[in-house]
């Protein structure tokens, strides 16, 4: 009888192997921990210096250093690289502290993280400042952003709510606190409705008031009706509820001297109104006009817009901007409205334009991340921030569906506004059928 040893050890590896392969589609978390993380970290270690040096990443010894080293330790006299103070994995990737040398800034390592990418063979590499002089390296093991799960500690709370993730496998989240107004751009298809359906699936759960400005006569946010506050679908109708809120903006700036505070949050739980967050679909629709009539109406919803903008943060007053486009070219006011919107959020646009206006004020370098957004990858969009950051994110699928639930079980927690009674959402009443076929006359 032949020896089947040979054969069984043969399959048990073809097996092996095609688990491996496997998981590395379906399951690629186990197969970077199992596969990934140790050949990545054996690949730093052994190439760490060299692989400074190629990049450029490396500086001239300190006088001291280099009399120390050729004369008491007999070595050659090399660059100095930045010094690794740690290194852990993670179930995405690789996190390395860095302490960079005397001549070294953070922005040398970011100009250098593709050629990073590549030496050590990850997805991607990003460098975030931890203290002056110190860095860390965010490696990606693989895709992160091809099957998007948000982690379940993500969760909302306060004014903060998690909307996508990070390609370093970080939660993106919308922190009012830190950044109140922000500006979402995205062309048809490009996945922004889904993440204005996450922002409202977010903000539903919290003790806010909604007030919907949607001039597409309420095709996205009529559904959301049951958590909403105030809706309103014609520019003439945003036009007077952006008057309403300036005016109720202006109450609460009353209501803060009274009390001798400098915001909301100063204020005592039994005095501090509602924060407010306004969500404008479509921002483009306020600034059109089709006659000469209409441009008094549109200068001033957009002097409005820029004056809850400039001064609203303080009273709780949130602006969250959507729509296809944005530019200069949309007439008086886009410029000043931009600039007091400091989040931005910018999906897969149709023109190079409405990047730069998105980003090009904040973070010039992630333009070009924006333009190369592929189509078939709905819901990637490139985050900016301030400080000149940026990084991709991509927001999770969320049917309407589900966020319509989501509005009808805390619909409890819509606060009774008196100053928008006249906006409340209401009800449509379902059109009447159309008969198919003509009814013929009734002859006595």
């Amino acid at each position: 009888m032949a020896d089947v040893t040979p054969w069984l050890e043969l399959g048990s590896v073809a097996a092996g192997a095609g688990g491996l392969g496997y998981a590395k589609v379906r399951a690629p978390r186990v197969y970077w921990s199992l596969i990934g993380f140790p050949a990545t970290w054996g690949r730093f270690t052994w190439t760490y210096r060299s692989t400074m040096e190629v990049c450029g990443l490396t500086v001239q010894p300190s006088s001291l250093r280099a009399f120390m080293t050729r004369n008491v330790a007999r070595r050659e006299v090399r660059p100095v690289p930045p010094k690794v103070r740690r290194v852990r994995g993670t179930s995405t990737g690789l996190r390395v502290s860095l302490r960079l040398p005397a001549g070294l800034e953070p922005a040398d390592v970011a100009a250098s993280s593709e050629r990073l990418r590549h030496a050590w063979g990850v997805r991607s590499v990003t460098v975030a400042e931890t203290k002056p002089g110190c860095i860390e390296l965010r490696m990606t093991g693989y895709d992160v952003l091809r099957r998007v799960r948000l982690p379940r500690s993500a969760q909302s709370r306060d004014l903060v709510v998690p909307v996508a993730l990070r390609e370093d496998g970080s939660v993106f989240e919308r922190d009012y606190r830190k950044v109140p107004h922000a500006l979402t751009l995205g062309a048809n298809q490009s996945g922004k409705s889904m993440y204005q359906r996450n922002l409202i699936k977010g903000l539903a759960r919290l003790p806010v008031g909604l007030v919907g400005i949607d001039c597409k006569r309420g095709v996205e946010q009529t559904r959301y009706a049951p958590r909403l506050s105030a809706l309103v679908i014609t520019p003439d109708d945003a036009a007077r509820l952006l008057d309403v809120l300036v005016a109720e903006m202006e109450d609460r700036f009353d209501l803060l001297a009274k009390h001798g505070a400098s915001d909301l949050w100063e204020l005592p739980d039994d005095a501090r109104p509602v924060p407010l967050v306004v969500l404008v679909d479509e921002v483009a629709e306020l600034f059109l006009v089709t006659s000469k009539k209409e441009e008094e109406r549109r200068d001033r919803s957009v002097m409005q817009m820029v004056r809850l903008g400039q001064m609203a943060r303080a009273v709780g007053i949130f602006l969250e901007v959507c729509g296809q486009r944005f530019g200069s070219d949309l007439g008086r006011g886009a410029t000043a409205l931009r600039a007091q919107l400091t989040g931005r959020v910018v999906h897969r646009v149709n023109d190079k334009q409405t990047a730069e206006m998105g980003l090009g004020d904040i973070a010039p370098d992630a333009v070009m991340a924006v333009t190369t957004i592929a189509p078939d990858r709905p819901g990637v969009a490139v985050a900016g921030d301030t400080s000149g950051g940026w990084s991709r994110i991509r927001t999770p699928e969320s049917s309407s569906e589900d966020v319509v639930a989501v509005c009808r079980q805390f619909a409890d927690l819509t606060p009774d506004l008196p100053f928008l009674a006249p906006f409340r959402p209401t009800a449509r009443p379902a059109p009447a059928p159309v008969p198919l076929v003509k009814p013929l006359p009734v002859t006595e």
